[in-house]
């Protein structure tokens, strides 16, 4: 079964580390991501732009809004995923609770829903 393992963070605390401490944390990703990569785990996965940089998009009786920025604000935004193949959700909370922001955010598991078109 597939799962979406989301990475939700503090963007402003990505913000605010000196290159050293960005350095670390890129090297904890990079280690992550060639683990479940060698494992087979690995589906797909990217980090995500700033929630500046987004545009929420919603129609409202028949007419298309768009909003600049995230629906809500929260302590922790998205900031990433991973798309996974597990044999059971405790395999993928075990992969979840490996990756780097999970020690200061959170990781959100979600069973992707396979549906037959």
């Amino acid at each position: 079964m597939q799962y979406l393992l989301l990475i939700y963070a503090d963007e402003k605390a990505w913000g605010a580390m000196d290159e050293k401490q960005g350095q670390e944390v890129f090297a904890a990703y990079n280690a992550f991501t060639k683990e479940v990569k060698e494992k087979g785990a690995f589906k797909a996965g990217d980090a995500l732009k700033p929630t500046a940089t987004a545009t929420t998009v919603r129609v409202r009786n028949g007419k298309m809004l768009t909003t600049d920025g995230p629906f809500a604000e929260t302590k922790e935004q998205l900031g990433g995923y991973y798309l996974i193949e597990a044999a059971s959700l405790d395999e993928a909370i075990a992969w979840a609770s490996k990756i780097p922001d999970a020690k200061t955010g959170s990781i959100e598991v979600r069973p992707v829903a396979q549906y037959d078109v």
